[in-house]
């Protein structure tokens, strides 16, 4: 069985319940809307934010409180590293996030961490999840059902639907993701597009061990082991799962199918 195991360390991740030992990793897939619809969110916190029209000022998130920016001193450093600091009258506002001007929330079922900074111009749509110290940048489009890990980067222009960023897992540039999942420390390189959805209908079947396993999947995207890279303009069919430490190289096109060797293309 492809189990979650053979592709991801999760013993750090907070939302290793997701995963299920004795199911196939796609299982993740499956459950993400029961588990993030079960999840606690912050009540009535982005009330203010929640009809989808663009923030007028910078909000700071603060103690369970939305704080107007214009009262904080903002230095914006590397925000993985965690060096957006916030202060307030000369105090540092520890573990403060920073909703800039511009950015979109519909709907009011989002988390976001500690840390946390989502760029003007960025659009997250409810259900939306996000961890400590990770970046929406200017342009980001989160559609619902995204559960975002720790330092992460959701960068200009991508787009995500219906997928799973664990720890320190990068889509820095004009990257799509649909019904996905990016292991730690992963990166995708600038125009990468993870597929999901076959031109033929039926469910996306997996190629493993030479068997080839129904997923029950109609949009099933790509599933990318811990330190997987891919390289500029690159592209997964729907229900591509590479493994661990693996590269598919730039202007390829990855099959379908399980992926065991560390170069592609």
């Amino acid at each position: 069985m492809l189990s979650a195991d053979i592709l991801f360390d999760l013993k750090n991740f907070s939302h290793s319940p997701l995963f299920s030992a004795d199911r196939p990793v796609w299982s993740a897939l499956q459950d993400l809307k029961k588990y993030m619809n079960e999840f606690s969110y912050p009540a009535d916190l982005f009330n203010c934010l929640a009809d989808g029209v663009a923030a007028r000022e910078h909000l700071v998130v603060y103690g369970g409180e939305l704080i107007d920016g214009g009262q904080c001193h903002i230095e914006y450093g590397d925000t993985l590293r965690g060096e957006l600091v916030i202060s307030r009258a000369g105090k540092v506002l520890e573990g403060a996030s920073l909703i800039m001007a511009g950015a979109v929330f519909q709907g009011n079922r989002i988390a976001i961490g500690e840390g946390v900074l989502v760029e003007g111009g960025s659009t997250i749509k409810s259900p939306t999840i996000i961890g400590h110290r990770t970046e929406v940048r200017q342009g980001a489009y989160l559609r619902g059902y995204c559960l975002i890990g720790d330092r992460c980067v959701v960068g200009h222009t991508t787009e995500v639907k219906h997928s799973v960023f664990l720890d320190d897992a990068k889509a820095g540039h004009f990257a799509y993701l649909g019904d996905s999942i990016i292991g730690n420390d992963a990166n995708l390189g600038a125009g990468t597009k993870c597929a999901n959805l076959r031109f033929i209908t039926g469910n996306v079947q997996i190629a493993y061990k030479g068997k080839l396993c129904n997923t029950g999947m109609r949009k099933f995207g790509a599933i990318l082991g811990d330190r997987v890279q891919t390289g500029c303009n690159s592209v997964t069919s729907p229900g591509t799962i590479i493994a661990k430490g693996s590269f598919l190289m730039p202007n390829t096109t990855a099959a379908s199918g399980f992926h065991s060797v560390r170069k592609i293309g």
